[in-house]
């Protein structure tokens, strides 16, 4: 097995866990935000500065090479986790009660959209991703919730079920091939991780029919549940705050495709096992400890049941050239430059299309089999995911 870094210097438990809660900067900006709305028009910009100043932190961060200790408690990490799940649901309320005072056509809709489907993308889809890769249950559940918030909950079958199983390879929705463009990927991977889910839930539930096999399956469950929630709004609080929840769900849906893109995009299985190498690292300070720890996702695919205060840092890995908070404004913005630095970065390493060594066949015949390259720690949290349901 590949060697992880050298480094095994680490902080004390206690300053791990106090830098994991720079996790609170948006969402506690975004509590600010809906909790004191509507404002005049000229304050609600001000409190997209956080969000600014946080780019700007991310592209300059130093990095963060250090192993975690492997005897941090567990408690006080999960502690951060619950109350992220309770800010989210608090803020999807406020932001309605918000939005249902200011309307449609204000400086505060605009603000919100923007503000509150960031702050869904990278701590509410980002928590969820967490959860729902979880042995618990309960955490599974709560991990839906947040992503019921932002009308994406098939994205917990998918993902764990199937990105996980199939990274690297054509059948991989989620996986961003070499050249592809962010627009060509969106508008590839949205409607086609969507179908994934649903295949994914009538496999499952083959055995099944009439009423318990509508009733057991997840991806309808979601879908019920997200329109719930956005009908509920819509009959509390007004057309205008149906439309701004809408929005926000959109930001924070293309925030986290904007992550996926980058995570895998250009490389190819070259190993039926998935390894550190079939995945995008980050080295920075900031990601890692304002995202629970999803920058070192070259570990958590090699190792999804590993809970985020636990993953370690890979040298063999390909390294973004900024944070997440960076990367995904210049995906947005300038993707013609993205795709060159990450392209520079696959030829220095010999990686993706320029391996030396890499074998076109394996992949193909991998994904045809995706239980093949399921490791272990997977396949077992892959039997507690699908036993919920």
């Amino acid at each position: 097995m590949e060697a992880a870094a050298t480094t095994m210097t680490h902080s004390s438990p206690f300053r791990t866990w106090a830098a994991h809660l720079l996790c609170f900067v948006l969402p506690v900006t975004t509590l600010a935000f809906v909790s004191t709305g509507p404002h005049p028009w000229w304050l609600a910009p001000a409190f997209l500065l956080p969000l600014l100043a946080s780019v700007i932190i991310d592209m300059n961060s130093r990095a963060e090479t250090r192993q975690p200790d492997p005897n941090l408690p567990v408690w006080p990490f999960d502690a951060i986790l619950y109350v992220l799940v309770a800010l989210q649901v608090v803020n999807i309320v406020l932001l309605a009660r918000m939005i249902s005072q200011a309307g449609l056509f204000s400086m505060d809709a605009a603000v919100a959209m923007l503000l509150v489907g960031v702050n869904s993308g990278y701590s509410a889809i980002v928590v969820g991703h967490e959860l729902i890769h979880r042995a618990s249950p309960f955490l599974q559940l709560l991990g839906r919730v947040l992503m019921v918030t932002t009308m994406y909950e098939h994205f917990c079958t998918e993902h764990v079920r199937g990105h996980h199983a199939r990274v690297g390879t054509d059948a991989d929705p989620a996986t961003a091939r070499f050249g592809e463009t962010f627009h060509q990927f969106f508008h590839r991977t949205v409607p086609a991780q969507l179908a994934s889910a649903w295949q994914i839930e009538n496999k499952r539930l083959a055995n099944h029919s009439g009423v318990a096999f509508w009733l057991r399956h997840r991806v309808l469950q979601g879908l019920a549940a997200e329109w719930a929630l956005a009908a509920a709004i819509l009959a509390l609080f007004g057309p205008a705050a149906f439309l701004v929840h809408l929005g926000q769900a959109f930001h924070g849906i293309a925030a986290l495709e904007a992550v996926n893109y980058f995570e895998h995009w250009g490389l190819r299985r070259s190993s039926r096992k998935v390894r550190p190498m079939d995945s995008w690292d980050t080295d920075s300070r900031f990601t890692l400890y304002t995202l629970v720890g999803l920058s070192r996702h070259a570990d958590h695919h090699a190792y999804a049941a590993r809970p985020y205060q636990q993953l370690r840092h890979w040298e063999e890995s390909a390294k973004l050239p900024y944070g997440y908070f960076g990367m995904v404004l210049l995906v947005w913005t300038r993707n013609d430059l993205v795709r060159r630095l990450l392209t520079a970065e696959l030829r220095r390493r010999k990686m993706g299309p320029f391996a030396e060594t890499a074998s076109q066949a394996e992949p193909h015949a991998a994904a045809a089999d995706p239980a093949l390259h399921v490791s272990p720690e997977l396949r077992d949290a892959l039997g507690a995911h699908a036993a919920v349901a």
